[in-house]
This record gives C-alpha cells, sequence and structure tokens, in this order.
C-alpha cells in the first residue's frame, strides 16, 4: 500500500485511519490561510477548505504517495460556525445549537499523483434543549474549544444528541466510508 500522508493535525482523524488498520500514517498538518470562496454553496466551501490543505501538502510528497485532507463545518440557518475563539464564544454557539437540527459537513480531498478527488458528506445533527449548567459543565471540561461547532459527538456532547441522520464519523470529521470509496478511485484498497 502507498504511503497515506494526512494534512491534518486532528487526532479523531488520525486515530479514524489508524482505526481502519492504517499503517505508518504521515502527519502532515497543513498550515497556510484558508480562503473561503464566496457565494459559495455549503458543499463548496468544505471542499475548497480541503483541496486548499491537500494541495499545500501534495508538492511535498514522493509520486507514489497519497495526501488526504479534510475540513469539517458546521452549519446552523445557513451559517457557518467554525472552532470557537473562547469560551463565551463556545457557550454562544451551544445556546444557538440547543433543540435543534444543524448540518456538519465535511469534505475530502484525496490526492494522488496527477489524480485530484474533492467531495462533501452531509449529515444532520438533533440537539436535545440544554440548560445554562449543562453548557457551562461541558465548557468546563474544555472538550469544545478546538472543534467546529463547539462539540464533539464522541465525546462528553454525546450526551445532547438525540438522534442524528447521516454518517457518524462525518460529524467525528472524517466520512470514512466515502474516504473509502475515494482511495478506491486511486487505486488503494483499505481492505
Amino acid at each position: 500500500m502507498p504511503r497515506l500522508i494526512l494534512a491534518s493535525a486532528s487526532p479523531r482523524r488520525r486515530e479514524l485511519l489508524t482505526g481502519l488498520g492504517v499503517r505508518d500514517l504521515v502527519i502532515r498538518p497543513a498550515k497556510g490561510e484558508e480562503h473561503v470562496p464566496e457565494n459559495a454553496s455549503a458543499e463548496e466551501i468544505v471542499c475548497s477548505l480541503a483541496r486548499q490543505k491537500a494541495m499545500e501538502i501534495a508538492p511535498t510528497a514522493e509520486a507514489d504517495d497519497v495526501v488526504i485532507a479534510a475540513d469539517t463545518v458546521v452549519f446552523l440557518d445557513g451559517l457557518a460556525l467554525g472552532k470557537p475563539h473562547s469560551e463565551a464564544h463556545a457557550r454562544e454557539m451551544l445556546r444557538r445549537l440547543s433543540g435543534r437540527m444543524h448540518r456538519v459537513l465535511t469534505g475530502v480531498c484525496v490526492v494522488r499523483g496527477e489524480a485530484v478527488l474533492c467531495e462533501a458528506e452531509d449529515a444532520k445533527v438533533f440537539f436535545r434543549e440544554l440548560t445554562d449548567r449543562e453548557i457551562d459543565a461541558y465548557i468546563a471540561t474544555n472538550e469544545p474549544m478546538d472543534k467546529a461547532g463547539a462539540y464533539g459527538i464522541q465525546g462528553k456532547a454525546s450526551l445532547f444528541v438525540e438522534h442524528i441522520e447521516g454518517d457518524f464519523f462525518n460529524i467525528m470529521g472524517l466520512p470514512l466510508c466515502r474516504l473509502g470509496n475515494m482511495l478506491k478511485k486511486v487505486g488503494v484498497e483499505l481492505l
């Protein structure tokens, strides 16, 4: 199997790939400034961000390497909720998500040689009503501070989720089924 390079510092994405049995995964996070296209759809935004990361790292790859990049964004009422920049910002996001449905989109870009594939995965997440005490207690765990939408579904925020429609792993930040299909298209079988 060719060497896989993950253009991300996300421990969750790394765990998901190693959980699939990927050995010798290279972590090479993209560091460039992200540019969001104007008037773009949610799908176009996440695909553009993933492509930017992949194309930053691709020139550092060997000819047979595969670069994988992803970008996850939470959308509520059509507006993107990024990572919170403060506890107050996290509190505001969680209050807005309380009792509501929101979308989680992840753009995935796979680059191998001249092949560049970019696709988006979309899931719906339904939060129950949250109390201010629950929000404050969750923020005190520091768990929401490095996550889009100020929560991680695989952690303590799982207590907030009534149900989802779509790929659970997409909500964690890397839609594995979609990624597996994309890798097949560039000649990489994970099984």
